[in-house]
């Protein structure tokens, strides 16, 4: 992300999608110390070792830790995805410091993958994919589903949404009889034309290799 010479690229958009939560942190933080700016989408996509049951558990332990005399004055529980992201890089980092203060603030997580970050390139941080970094069979959890049971409310609005294009191109296909195993592929295009929402479908061949 940051070249040799100090000059940092531009902005990276990360698509966290089943990146572990810790060693996406520790990377990110580590760029974000060097002057990378850094954006992740999907925070609700990211992995946890280890079950639902044992990583609730574990967080509501975490929730009673409070002020006695006056809780809101902390420590400050997150219940969202993003949030959650955020505090465990910021736990990476010397906020408290000028350089670490300025650091976190070239970070941005966000649920889901809001514009315009949807028509920019999006990357993957190969040494915390959880394909490369968990056992095959380990238990694992979704920060999504275990922020969902914790007191966040909008996890299946970020699903609904997320999925929503999909469910578009399937129910189009089986209404016009398509069959996308013939070697068809459905593109839709949405595009803004004087305030109106239109819809254009573009069919593509592509050689089917199986």
């Amino acid at each position: 992300m940051v070249s040799g010479s100090g000059i940092c690229a531009k902005r990276v958009v990360v698509d966290a999608r089943h990146h572990m939560l810790g060693r996406l942190a520790s990377i990110v933080a580590k760029e974000l110390l060097n002057g990378q700016k850094v954006v992740i989408v999907r925070c609700e996509e990211i992995c946890l070792s280890g079950g639902l049951v044992r990583q609730k558990m574990k967080y509501l332990r975490f929730l009673r830790k409070r002020m006695n005399t006056k809780p809101s004055h902390g420590p400050i529980h997150f219940r969202a995805p993003a949030k959650i992201l955020w505090r465990t890089i910021r736990g990476m980092i010397p906020h408290k410091t000028k350089r670490g203060a300025a650091a976190l603030a070239r970070l941005k997580a966000y649920e889901g993958i809001p514009p315009p970050y949807d028509k920019i390139k999006r990357m993957v941080i190969p040494d915390a994919l959880k394909v490369l970094r968990l056992q095959p069979g380990h238990k694992y959890c979704l920060l999504g589903r275990l922020s969902s049971e914790v007191g966040w409310n909008h996890y299946d609005t970020i699903r609904v949404s997320s999925s929503y294009l999909i469910c578009i191109v399937v129910i189009i296909c089986c209404y016009c009889g398509f069959d996308v195993s013939t070697g068809m592929c459905f593109i839709l295009c949405f595009e803004n034309v004087g305030g109106f929402l239109f819809i254009r479908i573009d069919c593509v061949l592509y050689e089917n290799t199986n």
